[in-house]
């Protein structure tokens, strides 16, 4: 089976090749891709993959190309995790929403808004690209904002592309943990969009343990989302947030910490990666014991000025070990191997939120066969997570509709209408901040 990876000069590519090299099933991988733009990059990867692969018996083998056409064709699957702008472009999403006083993150505000008016011209081209050289492969989109970027793609592509993210399959694990359940035999009844999700309840044998842990504010207070959102608030909700729906409820102090600060989280990673890719230049240096090194480094300050800000003090040590790589390779199983199997996912609504439309992406459990991922049935949402889903849904609408367009009006009315954007001048200088650093945005006009 032929997986080709789209950003494959990526920092986080070896976690997935890593997965790889623990499968050795009938229909695995054998052979990887890289695509990148940046040939450099991937040679510097393909260092770390040689030295994973090191002894291991038929190892997947690796091919690298900056020809996106020939990465393609014959693929089973892509994996499609670009960053376009690079982390420069990250740092300055959030300098400029910082600048204006609003949130910068890559995925959630103002930060979110620029990175998708980037990425989804790309994203578009790719799936029109897919479409006509590898019309039978599976796209999963690791490219964030991922819900948003899955919506663009899934217009040309349909059902056949699927978003992954780490987020709630790291909440459901650490509530099961917490309940003292096993998380493979745990239901997790999760909701929501990509980064704005609500576990409601984890069933163990037919009985829904949420309950147990809300009651109880030592055991709410004692796991990542429990130190970060506190136990009164999550009691308050009667479920428990998706961490990144942190920088909603507690959005004055978030962005403070983010401008306090010494560097940015775009910075830091910019600074650190471009420590790690010229480390690569030498041609005796140890690869994988530096992307070790650096990716430890990496993890462990994950929404560090959330915790901080919060007073949750470090990251537990089972947090620290990624995560998103072993749900793409259970789906890539399960859709290969008809493998049947329940995951979170990001696909088209369907009907299961009445409150979207039926191509709407949602982030909810699906069961996966041969035939792609199916979103099962989920009770509604409560009005203040509804209103939260639906004015974060209507804002992707108008970033798509600014991407096709071209329309600055639009790109405005988008970043407008957010929750974390408090004004319609803020978002013209958010507008005129971003076009004046990004040239991807000269679409707009």
């Amino acid at each position: 089976m032929r997986l080709t990876i789209l950003g494959g000069g990526g920092f986080r590519v070896p976690l997935v090749y890593g997965a790889l090299l623990g499968d050795r099933a009938e229909g695995r991988v054998t052979h990887v891709v890289l695509h990148d733009l940046d040939a450099g990059r991937l040679s510097a990867v393909a260092r770390v993959l040689a030295e994973q692969a090191a002894g291991v018996v038929d190892a997947p083998e690796v091919t690298v190309t900056t020809d996106l056409d020939e990465a393609l064709r014959g693929a089973d699957f892509v994996f499609s995790a670009i960053r376009v702008g690079g982390l420069e472009g990250r740092a300055a999403d959030e300098r400029v929403a910082l600048d204006q006083g609003v949130l910068g993150q890559e995925t959630v505000g103002a930060g979110g808004i620029a990175y998708g008016l980037r990425t989804v011209p790309v994203a578009v081209d790719i799936a029109q690209r897919v479409a006509r050289l590898a019309p039978d492969a599976w796209v999963i989109n690791f490219t964030n904002p991922a819900g948003l970027v899955t919506e663009a793609m899934s217009r040309h592509l349909g059902d056949r592309v699927i978003g992954i993210c780490d987020s709630p399959v790291g909440l459901g694990r650490r509530i099961a943990k917490v309940l003292g359940a096993n998380p493979r035999e745990a239901w997790i009844d999760y909701v929501g969009l990509n980064h704005l999700g609500w576990v409601r309840g984890l069933r163990v044998a037919g009985r829904d343990e949420l309950p147990r842990l809300l009651a109880d504010p030592d055991l709410l207070g004692s796991f990542e989302e429990g130190k970060l959102f506190g136990p009164e608030w999550l009691q308050s909700l009667g479920a428990v947030p998706n961490e990144y729906l942190h920088y909603y409820y507690f959005n004055r102090e978030a962005v403070r910490a983010y401008q306090e600060a010494e560097k940015t989280r775009g910075a830091f990673l910019r600074d650190q990666q471009a420590h790690f890719y010229d480390e690569m230049k030498e041609p005796d240096a140890a690869a994988l014991s530096a992307w070790d090194r650096t990716r430890a480094e990496r993890e462990a300050t994950y929404m560090a000025e959330n915790r901080d800000a919060a007073g949750a003090g470090e990251r537990d040590a089972d947090d620290l070990s990624g995560g998103y790589e072993k749900v793409a390779l259970a789906l890539m199983r399960a859709i290969a191997r008809d493998e049947r199997t329940t995951l979170i996912l990001n696909v088209r609504n369907r009907s299961t939120l009445s409150v979207l439309d039926e191509e709407a992406v949602i982030e909810v459990p699906c069961l996966v066969d041969a035939n792609g991922a199916h979103p099962v049935a989920v009770d509604p949402l409560p009005d203040h997570a509804t209103g939260l889903v639906c004015a974060v849904k209507a804002v992707e609408r108008e970033v798509l509709s600014a991407a096709e367009s071209g329309s600055r009006t639009t790109a405005v009315k988008a970043f407008a209408l957010h929750p974390l954007v408090d004004s319609v001048n803020v978002a013209r200088r958010l507008v005129e901040g971003y076009t004046s650093v990004h040239p991807g945005l000269a679409y707009l006009k």
